[in-house]
Parts: structure tokens; sequence; C-alpha cells
């Protein structure tokens, strides 16, 4: 839900604005209105100043070198550390890769001494190097020059000439000497691994700056946050009185106005209202509150909106189990989840991995999957049978039409919501439009659900169908805006069916990716088991298992990792556009963020 925001006006004169922002930081719950961008050269310094100890500590995070010792390291500024060992470890690593390319390019032409080409050349004969494709050698050159083949593989011939003649000549260009020989290059190499390996202790032993880094980086952000807040002030009064504007959600108001009178500090309060736009900050239980990062992806609500993480919270999780529909894949999740606690980057997304790992685990037991194994068939299950889902459902299958239905349940839910916040809003004479198109639809297939089960018979469901549709057609080509003629009414209501009802048929059909998305995983899983059990054959060969374990774990590992992306993105998707379309939601609301340290 959508927490009340209480506004305050606050007025002190002055000068006194700094020690005021200092109070309300240790308060920590007053969303002060500032600006999110640079206002000038000092903010802009101290923004470039937290981006850079950002990058220094998503960099020294990443730092893993097998086999090295951290060095002991002392730094007055690990900042500039940090930046001019990666610098130089870039450097170093460049010159080592090209010393092993040039120890390669001078490995055919094996030992020889630079200083007897130097005495040949004072000699007056002059050593040409060659390197050509075999194919485009001529053998026949060798009877018209001195010529000397030195190495030659399949595809490549190395040589040279030796000549004292001024006018030579030959047919190819010459390439240049070697600088010395490939066991020289590769010393060089060696010697360079090991400053590399001294970089990179470097490195691991400026990991012990990590906590004062990131302490620095919050201490950087209290700060720039206290600086937008200082120039969001409003100066009254000829400059003498100096106004903020600022939001603390309801329930903590009383706590916060005793602070304020112990700061002697004038203010004028209110009940914030939408055209204030207050901060918006949503309360949850836990259970919906892991969801809230999804919501946030998306956008918060509008003050006079609602908060969609309720839904997202059941909806998401129902649809992500559909999407991966295994047992043995939840279980996997749920392991995983587990181990993402002793993981520090990740352990907030522990709870939610764990939980959409139980609902994978509870839909796939009902669809009766294990690893792509059809469980209904073991006997261990035989007492329990009826309760997994039926292959098949009026003739069509069982998960195919189990997604359309959850399908139209979320779209009739999100038209209700749309109702209810439109009505509360703007009233209900206002909103006879949206009443009309929800009595239609949500109606009709309430209606058609009882008349499916036999609780209506077929004469009452007639003339329920047409009361719905007499009351619902006023609703939606008469009275949808009571400000606008009747004509007019019409023409929107005709055009309003129009949309509906193509948009509505191609949301409905969206869900079938339910279904889809986990058909392939099934059948994915399932072409790796028989290609498994078809290495294994019947199990009498000891070695076979172990290919057959290796197919197994590869590939299943492989399919939960495409079966989760499908199953994030795909109810992701049916949330944001399907749902959210038929609610009316809007993402336009901001972040509660009060001034804090």
């Amino acid at each position: 839900m959508i927490a009340p925001m209480t506004k305050y006006a606050f007025i002190l004169l002055q000068g006194d604005e700094g020690r005021f922002l200092e109070r309300l930081q240790e308060l920590g719950v007053v969303d002060i209105t500032r600006s999110i961008k640079p206002v000038d050269e000092h903010s802009a310094a101290c923004l470039n100043e937290s981006d850079a100890l950002r990058r220094t500590i998503a960099k020294l995070e990443q730092v893993r070198y097998e086999g090295i010792q951290p060095a002991a390291v002392d730094s007055d500024k690990p900042v500039e550390d940090v930046r001019a060992a990666f610098e130089q470890l870039e450097s170093l690593q460049g010159t080592l890769d090209h010393l092993y390319k040039e120890a390669e390019a001078r490995r055919p032409w094996g030992e020889f001494s630079p200083a007897r080409l130097k005495d040949l050349a004072e000699a007056g004969l002059t050593v040409r190097f060659y390197r050509t494709p075999l194919k485009r050698f001529d053998a026949g050159w060798a009877a018209e020059y001195p010529l000397q083949v030195v190495a030659q593989d399949s595809k490549t011939v190395w040589f040279v000439t030796i000549s004292d003649d001024p006018a030579y000549s030959f047919p190819i260009a010459e390439i240049p000497a070697p600088k010395g020989t490939a066991a020289e290059a590769l010393g060089e190499a060696e010697a360079l691994a090991g400053q590399i390996d001294q970089v990179k202790a470097r490195l691991l032993g400026l990991q012990k700056y990590l906590p004062q880094l990131r302490e620095d980086l919050s201490g950087k952000m209290a700060q720039l946050d206290l600086y937008f807040a200082g120039k969001a002030a409003g100066s009254t009064a000829e400059g003498h009185i100096v106004t903020f504007t600022g939001f603390v959600p309801e329930d903590q108001a009383d706590e916060a106005e005793r602070r304020f009178a112990d700061w002697q500090l004038f203010y004028l309060r209110e009940n914030a209202v939408v055209e204030d736009n207050p901060p918006i900050q949503l309360k949850n239980n836990r259970f919906v509150r892991m969801f809230e990062v999804l919501t946030d992806m998306y956008g918060r609500p509008a003050y006079d909106g609602f908060d969609p993480t309720p839904f997202i919270s059941v909806f998401f999780l129902l649809f992500f189990a559909f999407c991966m529909g295994d047992c043995g894949y939840g279980l996997i999740l749920i392991l995983i989840g587990l181990l993402l606690k002793k993981v520090d980057s990740f352990k907030d997304l522990s709870p939610l991995v764990v939980t959409l790992g139980v609902g994978t685990a509870v839909i796939g037991f009902f669809f009766h999957t294990f690893f792509s194994m059809d469980i209904s068939q073991w006997a261990v299950f035989a007492p329990i049978k009826g309760i997994f889902l039926p292959g098949k459902i009026m003739g069509y299958d069982g998960t195919m039409v189990l997604s359309i239905i959850v399908g139209v349940v979320h779209i009739c839910l999100a038209m209700c919501v749309k109702t209810y916040e439109e009505t509360k809003n703007k009233g209900f004479v206002n909103s006879l439009g949206t009443w009309g198109w929800t009595l239609l639809i949500v109606g009709g297939v309430a209606v058609g659900a009882l008349a499916l089960i036999g609780v209506l018979d077929a004469a009452l469901t007639k003339w329920i169908v047409i009361v719905l549709g007499v009351v619902s057609a006023l609703g939606i080509f008469l009275l949808n805006d009571m400000h606008r003629s009747k004509l007019a009414n019409i023409g929107v209501g005709l055009w309003d069916t129009y949309n509906t009802a193509t948009g509505l048929v191609g949301d409905v059909l969206s869900y079938l990716r339910l279904y889809a998305l986990g058909l392939a995983g099934s059948m994915l899983g399932l072409a790796f088991n028989n290609i498994g059990t078809m290495v294994l054959g019947d199990g009498s060969n000891v070695f076979l298992w172990i290919p057959f374990l290796l197919i197994v774990i590869v590939g299943h590992t492989l399919n939960i990792a495409m079966a989760a992306l499908g199953a994030f993105v795909h109810p992701l998707r049916l949330n944001f556009l399907e749902f959210f379309k038929n609610s009316g939601y809007e993402g336009v609301g901001r972040h509660y963020n009060p001034l804090k340290k």
C-alpha cells in the first residue's frame, strides 16, 4: 500500500539552514524536495569523486587471482593507488602479449647470432629475410639467387638470401630481421610475468581498503544529498528568511514533530495531496516486500494511485512457476537461493529466489514433472494421482487451458482494480463508462463460468446476459462522459468497443506463453534425459554412467538457466503490459528518499 504523507513547510532565518539540514539528516525521516543533478561546480566535482569511488570499489571487488598471496600494502590514497595498479597491470599485460607474439614470430628462424649478421654486413654481405606462403614459393629461385630455406610448414616458407650486389632485387618483399631469438623473447616474457604477479599481489593487498572506500562513498553521497537539499531552499523577505518543503510518512509525523519542538523550529503542516507531488513510500508485509524491486523496475505509483506490488507478488510467482513448471528445478532454485545468503552482493535477493523456487516446486509437483520426468506414472504417487493436473481439459492440453484461465482471471482482476480506482478518484457518475466495460467483461466471464459448471441453467443465464448487456451498453455508449453530447459518447463508445475487442483477444492469447515456455523447457529436459538414456543403455556397463551423468547434469543446468531467464522476462511482461494496461496503472511516482546519514 502507499503510505500517506504529511507535508511540512519549514521557515527559518538565513544562515540557519546548514544546522537545520544536519539535524534532518540525523533524524532520517524527512524527504526534502531537492535536485538530483549537478547544480554547480561543487556538486559536479562531488559527483565525479563519488563515481570514481564507485568504479574503484566495483573493480577492486572483482579482483580474484588464484595462487597469488596478497602483498602487504600501506596506502594513504587507495583510490589513486588502485587506479595506478590497474593501469600498470594493463600496460604490462599488453607488453607480455606482444612478447609472446614476438617469440612465436621468431621461432621459425631458430637459434642465430645477431652479431654474426653484423660481421657479414661489415664484410659487404647483406642477409635478407623472407616469409611467403608455400604456394607462392618458387624452388627455381635457388638457381638464380643465393637462397637458403630456414623453415617450412604446410602453409609457409621462411628463407634468407645473401648478396653483395648493391642493385640486388627479389620478386617478393623482404621482412625485418628478427631482433633476437624466440628463447630470448620468452625469457623477457617470464621476467615480465613476475612483475605482473607483483602488481596482482598489490591489488589483492589493496582489497583491505574496501570497507574504508565503501564508507567514504556513503559519506560522500550523504554530503552530496545534504548539499542538494540546501540548494532546494527558497528565499523570501529580501533574503532574510529561508523556506524548505519536506514530506514525512504520516505514522512517523508525531515523533518528527517532537524533535522539531526540541529544535524550536517553526513549520506549517498539512496532509499531502497529489498536486504536491509527494514521494511514494510502499508499506507491505514481508512477502509482498520482496517483489517491490519489480514494481520499481516499472515505476512507483502516483500518490492517488494504487500499489500494484500485492498483485505482482501473487501473479509473478504463479507465472514464474508456470514457465519453469518442474518440481526438480524448483528444488534447485531453493538451493541456489540458500547459497546466495552467503554472498554479500546477492543476499538481499536470497528470499525472493527461495520463494520462486518454492512456487516452482509446488506447481511442478501438480504438473507431475520432476526433471522432465512424469512422476504421475511412478508407483509411489499412485494413491494421490487424482490431485495432479489432468493431461486434457475439455479435449485440450490441461496446462494450456489453465494458462488461459489464469490469464482471464488476471485481466478481470485488473479491470476491477481500474474500476475501483476510477470510482475513488473521479466519483461513480464519472466512471460509468469503465463500470460498463467491467460489468460486460467481468460479469460475462463470471456468468459463463457459473453456467459452464452447472450452477445457472440456460434460461437464467440468457436473461442475466441480456440484463448485463443492456446495462453495460448504457455505460459504454451513452454515459461514458456526462459532459459530452450523447452523439459524441456513442462515437467514442464505438471506438472503445473496437479497441477493447481486438485488444482483449491479444491480451488473453499472450498468456499462452506460460504454456509454451513450460512445454519448451519440459521437452528440452526430456531430450537430454533421452540422450543420456541412449548412451547409458541397460546400465550394465559401469563406465557409461560417466557420460550419462555428464549429459544429464550439463543438459539440465543449461535448461534451468534458459528456463529461468524466460520465466523472469515473460511474467514481468504480462504484469507490466497486460495487467498495467487493463488496470490503468501509471508508474509516475518518485521514491521516498529521506535526508539521512
